[in-house]
């Protein structure tokens, strides 16, 4: 006898960088299911605007993902109503700068680091345990099509997103035979404020990025989330990679002489 679809629907989902362009169109997505949305932000104002617009419960939570103590804190003080996390998406991080490695910041390459890899592993690891234990979970990791085709002034960001694609494998496979779900979901191109926060708040090379063309939208990618998470609970979509019609693979780099 197959489950009742109704029991597939996440009850409580967790979004980390919750008023980024990802994580906002992630928590209107999840609230139209019915769901319980834990909202995380470091804007206290940004995270209340953002919980207002939601008539599901809403618990948010505040502090820099970067910030061990503050983590801890946050997620050992969920009240009981938010305390059983059905889904977990690790969606905070970001990219600083293009410059090629001789040229960049170090600065912008840890905290790359500190956002996209030792947080996205911190919360996992606070929140998982208690997913084990009632056996129902499922973790989605937000990658990036930069951790699988590497491009010139992206080395630490690429990096890091390879880390998140082969850590949500290997997640994978240790939870076997645990019942708890893992996807790494890796966009491409998608026009959010992602490129704002890249290039440190210039607008003119954040707007080149998407002129001329039709990147993926925030909500595209919450539909992918959703849909995930939503399948029968004996489908894993192990890693999903999505991009823009209009974007594709890039010839190999090729020195010439002359």
């Amino acid at each position: 006898m197959p489950d009742n679809p109704a029991s597939y629907l996440p009850r409580v989902v967790m979004i980390t960088g919750a008023t980024g362009g990802f994580g906002e169109a992630f928590a209107k997505r999840f609230a139209a299911l019915g769901c319980s949305l834990i909202l995380h932000g470091r804007n206290p104002e940004k995270l209340a605007r953002l919980a207002k617009k939601f008539s599901v419960p809403v618990h948010p939570i505040i502090f820099d993902i970067t910030d061990k103590q503050a983590t801890l804190f946050a997620l050992s003080s969920l009240p009981p109503a938010f305390g059983q996390v059905d889904v977990l998406i690790n969606n905070a991080g970001g990219a600083l700068g293009l410059d090629k490695a001789q040229d960049a910041d170090l600065t912008d390459w840890e905290d790359m680091i500190a956002m996209n890899d030792t947080a996205l592993v911190r919360i996992t690891k606070l929140i998982l345990p208690g997913m084990i234990e009632r056996r129902r979970g499922h973790i989605i990791n937000i990658g990036s099509t930069a951790g699988n085709y590497p491009y010139a002034g992206g080395s630490v960001y690429c990096a890091s997103k390879a880390f998140v694609h082969q850590f949500s494998l290997a997640l994978r496979a240790d939870l076997v035979g645990t019942k708890i779900r893992v996807t790494s979901l890796e966009p491409g191109m998608a026009e959010t404020p992602f490129s704002l926060a890249r290039f440190k708040g210039d607008e003119a090379k954040a707007q080149a990025v998407y002129a001329g063309t039709t990147p993926l939208t925030a909500d595209d990618v919450a539909e992918t989330a959703v849909w995930v998470a939503t399948l029968p609970p004996h489908v894993n979509v192990n890693r999903m990679e999505i991009m823009p019609t209009a974007q594709s693979f890039s010839p190999l780099s090729v020195e010439r002489a002359g």
